[in-house]
């Protein structure tokens, strides 16, 4: 009788840690940060086209996050999407001229905002604008101006 308690607590812990873990991975996956709070700095940068971006995407430079996307908008003036990138406060020397462009880890992969230093003197700060932005690359539409292309020959 006392072995079968002892082994009826060592499955509940089991069953415990393996909820713990599936929790964390969760977490993991979805890019959510627990128990943190969004400080920083913000910039905007328009694109005419974000493809599958997504709010949390991960804002790189050199290969390095150093932020995530906070807001996706749409401009109807100018007819663009407007995103908001977060900048960790470590990061708070970026110069004015750096670019921003939408890139996908490997073929199928999450998309991702990745930041090209340039050489400006002065730096961005809270709120202001990247002038200098590419679009994601849509694998449909390249897809389909092969075929145009190739029907053309």
């Amino acid at each position: 009788m006392m072995q079968s308690r002892s082994v009826q607590i060592w499955v509940g812990l089991f069953v415990i840690a393996g909820m713990a873990a599936l929790l964390m991975l969760s977490i993991k996956v979805s890019n959510i940060r627990a128990f943190s709070n969004e400080q920083g700095y913000e910039l905007n940068a328009n694109f005419e086209n974000i493809g599958g971006l997504k709010v949390r995407s991960p804002v790189t430079m050199a290969g390095v996050v150093v932020g995530r996307v906070s807001k996706i908008g749409f401009d109807s003036e100018i007819y663009e999407a407007v995103v908001t990138l977060n900048i960790d406060p470590r990061y708070d020397n970026l110069p004015e001229d750096t670019s921003a462009s939408i890139f996908t880890s490997g073929l199928l992969g999450e998309q991702y905002i990745g930041l090209e230093a340039g050489g400006a003197e002065n730096y961005l700060h809270d709120g202001d604008r990247i002038q200098l932005t590419q679009s994601a690359i849509v694998l449909e539409k390249l897809i389909g101006q092969f075929l145009v292309s190739q029907a053309d020959k």
